[in-house]
């Protein structure tokens, strides 16, 4: 079974942590409802049927559950799950050795699936749809194509950017859905049975603030946790209250709207570099000098949910709100030239 890749930066530890406080069943994952309704109907009509459940792609943010959601998946079919992502599969064989070693049932979980280079994607096609894969054997005018039957199984593609996915993989996963960010109380049930798993005592205002801090998103929310507890453990008296909790949040420079140093960059280079707006996203990116590609997975999302940015034809515009927050005054738009809303 593949395994998830730690790069050279990354603390195993941390991973392990992680993946500990990683929900193992429907009644731990906290949020999603409809998305949770929809996937028990889907595996349970494919359970009586005797049959895999059909492909599935989540999309949406970082850090919002679709990994776990594709453990719970596979653990409720009674499935193996084995993990790769886009990247990783560079050239066809590597596609075809995994499918090939499936047993039916099995589920593969392809995370960042909207990097897949195009000739692997075209392997792909005639495994999702027929449970075959064809294989070209020899070169020039003597090649011959194989086709080697595939049990069937099921394939969940995770991607934080769903518009880059061409047309005919969108079109051939049968259950396609999109993960919204939490609500500060689902959060809060999050944070408080993942303090219990720590075994770190911490109290309902803690956890509010950190709900609050979180970006409405899961995986920050255990981020900050594990920082706050371990500020309580070396600066205070080893459980997490109020106080000390709003001096680590104040250390990490996460304000009181979850907002961290790059969303306040980003804003900053809206209205001090260019008035406002509306200015393209590349054009934001030279300015802070950071990837564009970061900016609209990990940065854009957010902000406007909470409602501190807009996009137009034009490009992006900093709202009202976010003059607020920054406690900048706003100027009176005279020109009525923002650009018509996408």
């Amino acid at each position: 079974m593949a395994k998830l890749k730690v790069t050279e930066d990354t603390n195993q530890e941390e991973e392990s942590l992680f993946v500990s406080l990683r929900a193992a069943s429907w009644e731990d994952f906290h949020g999603q409802q409809n998305i949770k309704a929809s996937l028990q109907i889907a595996i349970e009509a494919a359970t009586k049927r005797g049959e895999a459940i059909e492909h599935i792609l989540l999309y949406g943010p970082p850090g919002l559950g679709k990994t776990t959601l594709s453990h719970i998946v596979a653990r409720k079919m009674k499935a193996n799950i084995r993990i790769t992502s886009g990247p990783a599969l560079e050239r066809s064989g590597d596609l075809a050795s995994i499918l090939t070693n499936l047993e039916k049932g099995d589920v593969l979980f392809i995370d960042e699936i909207h990097r897949l280079n195009p000739t692997v994607e075209e392997t792909l096609y005639p495994a999702m749809e027929d449970f075959a894969l064809d294989i070209v054997l020899g070169k020039g005018p003597s090649a011959r194509t194989v086709r080697l039957d595939l049990p069937q199984f099921t394939i969940i593609g995770a991607t934080t950017r769903a518009g880059l996915l061409s047309a005919p993989l969108r079109d051939r996963f049968g259950v396609t859905h999109r993960l919204n960010f939490y609500e500060a109380a689902e959060l809060g049930k999050i944070i408080q049975e993942a303090a219990s798993k720590l075994k770190v005592k911490i109290d309902t205002d803690s956890i509010k603030e950190i709900a609050k801090r979180a970006r409405g998103t899961p995986r920050i929310a255990l981020k900050v946790l594990k920082r706050v507890r371990d500020y309580a453990q070396v600066k205070g008296g080893g459980h997490i209250d109020f106080a000390s909790a709003k001096k680590a949040l104040s250390m990490l420079e996460v304000d009181e709207k979850g907002l961290d140093p790059l969303d306040i960059k980003f804003l900053h280079a809206i209205i001090d570099k260019h008035h406002g707006g509306p200015v393209g996203i590349e054009t934001i990116a030279s300015t802070i000098s950071e990837d564009s590609g970061t900016l609209e997975d990990l940065v854009e999302p957010y902000l406007m949910q909470l409602g501190f940015i807009k996009r137009t034809s034009r490009g992006r515009v900093a709202t009202k709100a976010a003059y607020e927050h920054l406690g900048l005054a706003h100027p009176e738009d005279k020109s009525g030239k923002q650009g018509k809303l996408l």
